[in-house]
């Protein structure tokens, strides 16, 4: 199949460099010109997804090379672009920077390449002039890519004339617009990365004052024009039916201590007859009614240990809900919380103890990166043997890893997860449509608990 999908990616020179903050800008400056606009990240990060979708009004989604592949991460993109005039994807660290030192294999370059799709380059301008040239020359000719643009952050409107000019006299690309430092507009960060969009109070503002400055510092005809040029996408297009013969209910943890979820994993368990429940486990008393299956995303627990565990009535709910046999699917943070315990700064908070083990918050970050897992034996989601692409991103450990897989990173073998008949629970994030089976049987096991009576 083709489809045709006005968009750019936003890449930058390495992390920090304002990608995030120029891609927000232009969300927000390209809604208020009156256009529908649709937007990605390249990655798997949760957090800047969520900011888009303050933004646009609409959910963001998820391209990740690594964990879905080429062909579905082209028929992700037509999909979650239907229906608006243009997207926007934000690229993820240095647009070079992929799985390795030998590659730039699963990088921003890497997705921009699979999908056709027109990059603009952003580069902090701080503390630099002549040797500016120099940098920006050695991304535009280090290997194949599609820039077709530079945007300069951090640079004043007396000094963006003077940039511009050196830039397009001694290179062949177009600067289309700087940003100016917008301290009003800045966002906090903690050890995952920016904090999330709900604890914000005034985003709004805050993305009002940069997509003013987007508005009349970037070339927005401009890099419109770049990305109406961009060739259709050509995908084979993924079909997917109910596996079960009437809507099933799934209770969904969703609150500011669970909030990591793909908003393509909830599009595939719908298609698959899944109806989402949102729950708090901060601020409900208990699991919603009539759910048959349960899933617990990660988020930030450990900044909210305290109500958490004080919450009895909805802890004591989800451990009966789970040794009733009701499906759990629980990642990271979520797998922690379903836990006994959660230790942080020498305090240990009593949680759901719907499973065995006991965590702690660490300094550094601990098996992080992306994997392939290997069923060990049948369980909730698969068959023994049967495979799966995950990524983690935890400063926290647990004495009870589980042994239902075997994650395998270069070479390295080790056991996780937590995983029979009704339970796969672990560090471990899945994105569901790197293996559709995963998210069939999920559903399945659900239909066939079918909201049975567990309080």
């Amino acid at each position: 199949m083709k489809s045709k999908v006005n968009r750019i990616m936003i890449v930058g020179t390495g992390s920090g460099c304002g990608k995030t903050t120029v891609t927000m800008g232009l969300l927000k400056a390209l809604r208020n010109s009156g256009m529908t606009v649709s937007s990605f990240k390249c990655g798997p990060d949760y957090i800047d997804p969520m900011f888009h979708s303050e933004i646009i009004g609409a959910k963001s989604r998820n391209l990740d090379l690594y964990l879905c592949g080429g062909n579905t991460v082209r028929y992700l993109l037509s999909r979650g672009a239907e229906g608006t005039d243009f997207s926007v994807i934000e690229g993820v660290m240095g647009m070079y920077d992929g799985l390795g030192f030998d590659g730039d294999d699963f990088s921003a370059n890497h997705i921009s390449r699979e999908t056709g799709t027109p990059q603009i380059l952003v580069v902090n301008v701080r503390g630099k002039s002549v040797s500016l040239l120099a940098e920006l020359s050695g991304y535009l000719n280090f290997r194949e890519n599609r820039i077709k643009g530079i945007v300069l952050n951090g640079c004043s409107k007396a000094m963006y004339p003077s940039f511009r000019k050196m830039i397009e006299d001694a290179l062949s690309v177009a600067v289309l617009g700087f940003l100016p430092p917008v301290k009003e507009a800045e966002i906090g960060s903690r050890h995952l990365g920016l904090v999330t969009a709900e604890e914000v109070e005034d985003l709004k503002r805050k993305t009002d004052v940069l997509g003013q400055a987007a508005a009349e510092c970037l070339d927005l005809e401009g890099i419109i024009r770049i990305g109406q040029s961009a060739p259709e996408l050509d995908f084979d297009r993924i079909s997917i039916s109910s596996v079960c013969s009437t809507p099933v209910k799934i209770g969904v943890a969703r609150d500011r201590a669970f909030c990591f979820y793909y908003e393509d994993n909830f599009r595939l368990l719908a298609d698959l007859g899944a109806e989402p429940v949102f729950f708090s486990p901060l601020a409900d008393s208990g699991l919603p009614e009539g759910i048959s299956g349960l899933i617990l995303g990660g988020g930030y627990p450990e900044e909210h240990l305290a109500q958490l565990s004080e919450n009895r009535s909805m802890a004591d709910s989800i451990k009966k809900a789970v040794q009733s046999g009701m499906p759990v699917y629980a990642e990271c943070g979520g797998f922690m919380y379903l836990g006994e315990t959660i230790e942080r700064e020498g305090r240990v908070y009593p949680v759901a103890g719907a499973i065995r083990g006991h965590s702690h918050m660490t300094a550094g970050l601990v098996r992080f990166g992306y994997k392939e897992l290997t069923a060990n034996r049948d369980n909730l989601m698969c068959k023994a043997g049967e495979k799966i692409r995950c990524h983690e991103f935890h400063y926290s450990d647990t004495d009870c890893y589980g042994d239902g897989f075997t994650a395998e990173k270069r070479g390295r073998n080790y056991q996780t997860i937590v995983a029979d008949d009704t339970v796969f629970a672990g560090y471990p994030h899945l994105h569901l449509w790197s293996n559709i089976r995963f998210a069939e049987n999920y559903v399945r096991k659900c239909s066939a608990y079918g909201g049975k009576t567990w309080k």
